[in-house]
């Protein structure tokens, strides 16, 4: 078996991708996450869903896409899952039929408790100061901004 030489340009590096660098640390960054969500029974996806409740309760399924960036195919068999968990309730709006409103239920709010400590627990996991990650973060929006925009 031949060894091929390294020609490659630059440009296609692996370790020179933005991509790979925001891919490989969401790597990280999940499986950290799984570990703080054990304890609370929930997947990231689920607890991102969760955020979006305990900031605001009441909301339909298209607002809590509308704030993941998920669509109703993908974010229906999460809330599902969360329902059956007794987490959260799904009905239909009574302004407008069309539409279906999540709720969370008391073990819903209560379960808010039990992950105050989770974001502190990233930042110290990350050896990050409040301000860095403040400043990561912007960056990070900025792109999706741009990106979304292209």
């Amino acid at each position: 078996m031949n060894a091929k030489t390294n020609d490659t340009t630059p440009a296609l590096l692996l370790d020179n991708q933005l991509c790979f660098a925001l891919y490989s640390a969401n790597l990280a960054l999940n499986k950290l996450y799984r570990q703080l969500l054990a304890p609370l029974n929930l997947t990231y996806p689920q607890y991102l869903v969760m955020l979006v409740l305990w900031e605001q309760d009441d909301i339909t399924v298209s607002e809590i896409g509308e704030r993941l960036f998920l669509d109703s195919a993908t974010l229906t068999p999460l809330l599902k899952r969360l329902e059956s968990a007794g987490l959260i309730n799904r009905h239909r709006s009574r302004k407008d039929e069309r539409q279906v409103v999540v709720t969370l239920s008391d073990a819903g709010s209560s379960l808010q408790q039990q992950a105050v400590g989770i974001p502190q627990a990233v930042g110290c996991a990350a050896k990050c100061d409040t301000a860095t990650l403040a400043e990561l973060k912007q960056q990070l929006e900025l792109l999706r901004q741009q990106l979304q925009r292209a």
